[in-house]
């Protein structure tokens, strides 16, 4: 029995519809607002979403937008109003409705488009649940504004650097400036050469690097190869780093390609700046994921969210995601708990017992040991933020590790 959500501020609106469509043999619940449609959503997926444009908490436009942000609009959704326009339906419409319905609605139109959508809904393979873009957050202050700063710059520049620290946002950045339809092409994961044939692949689409200091000598060639071809394929082309150009020039990148990559910059924020917005794009993060079916169904309690929002995030977006989907995964309750974040995010204490009848240099060795295993955990492995905490030159960091016997494995260049 398919099941329908109708949303509508007019309680005599909603049961009419409701007795009509149960009538019809389908599943009915009902909404009064925004507030309770982004509930039900998230509670479960319905199979059709009956939505009034005007309504007193947040229009339906906005709510339509912020399905289609987040990943969930992977249902039909049929728009109602009673004071709608041409240009409001073609918005609808372009944003990702199904159709569209003028009140005071006739009994045909309606079954007639409630049938339409919901069997072109069952004869759709299952639809593909896109990565979360700042389109997702749309009550925040920064992260709205930094959208319409990099939508503004894309519409000039084909090539974008954004300027990252610790704990940035590049992803979730260059994310917001990909179409969802064309393809994204990650040239970090691309080791060998670049030709044409890959380019053309990615037709309309977004070409990224996370942190240009962990590109190779052959991938910094595919960026110079591709960054001269964007125009024909009609491609933007987003990098990040945390480095300036001397830096990377004493790395080996050459100068003049470093020059073209800094031409259009932007820096970007840290979690640190928007620590305000963590728990909503917790909440975000873990819909997206139980959406696209990484994790069984969760929900977040206030107390963990703030324990989130409390927490460092020297990874980022990523680290933070990362963070969400582990919660989600290893708590058995439907409840995320602030205990189970405390218990994944803060590190086990560092035992300084240290015995006190050994000789100094030994004594010396075992503290220094348990100091730079605690800080390599606190810091995630980042050997950039070990040194600037420990206070040691990179080369001499490396050299005292090794001396230890500590092992930074590989991770120790990512942000």
């Amino acid at each position: 029995m398919p099941s329908i959500l109708i949303v509508d501020d007019e309680v005599g609106i909603r049961e009419l519809l409701s007795e009509i469509l149960t009538d019809e043999g389908y599943d009915i619940r009902q909404a009064e607002n925004a507030a309770a449609a982004r509930e039900a959503r998230n509670t479960a997926r319905p199979d059709l979403v009956l939505l009034d444009i005007w309504m007193p908490d947040a229009d339906g436009i906005s709510v339509l937008k912020e399905w289609s942000a987040n990943g969930q609009l992977n249902m039909p959704v049929i728009m109602m109003s009673g004071h709608g326009t041409i240009d409001t339906a073609v918005e609808a419409t372009r944003i990702g409705a199904a159709d569209y319905l003028e009140k005071p609605i006739a009994l045909q139109k309606l079954l007639s488009a409630v049938k339409r959508a919901i069997t072109a809904q069952a004869s759709q393979q299952a639809p593909v649940v896109t990565p979360l873009t700042l389109a997702a957050f749309p009550r925040s202050v920064p992260l709205r504004e930094l959208r319409k700063r990099l939508e503004q710059i894309s519409q000039r520049a084909r090539h974008l650097l954004l300027k990252v620290k610790g704990g940035s946002l590049a992803e979730l950045a260059a994310r917001s400036l990909h179409k969802p339809s064309a393809k994204w092409l990650d040239l970090a994961a691309i080791t060998g050469p670049l030709d044409l044939t890959q380019l053309q692949s990615a037709l309309r689409g977004t070409l990224y690097v996370a942190e240009l200091a962990q590109l190779s000598r052959p991938q910094q060639k595919n960026l110079a190869f591709a960054i001269d071809r964007l125009e024909r394929f009609d491609q933007h082309l987003v990098v990040a780093t945390e480095h300036g150009v001397e830096a990377l020039i004493d790395a080996g990148w050459e100068a003049a390609l470093l020059h073209r990559l800094f031409e259009v910059s932007l820096s970007l924020p840290t979690l640190d700046d928007v620590r305000d917005d963590i728990p909503e794009m917790a909440a975000q993060l873990l819909v997206h994921l139980i959406e696209a079916k990484e994790v069984p169904h969760r929900r977040l309690s206030t107390a963990a969210l703030n324990a989130l929002r409390t927490q460092s995030w020297p990874g980022g977006y990523a680290e933070l995601r990362a963070a969400v989907r582990s919660l989600a995964l290893g708590t058995l309750e439907d409840e995320i708990a602030d205990r189970d974040v405390q218990d994944l995010l803060s590190p086990a204490p560092v035992s300084h017992d240290l015995p006190l009848d050994m000789p100094l240099r030994e004594a010396r060795e075992a503290f220094e040991r348990s100091y730079f295993e605690y800080h390599l955990r606190r810091e995630g492995g980042n050997m950039t933020r070990l040194a600037e905490t420990s206070g040691l030159e990179r080369t001499h960091l490396y050299r005292k590790l090794k001396q230890l016997g500590i092992s930074t494995g590989k991770r120790g260049e990512e942000s």
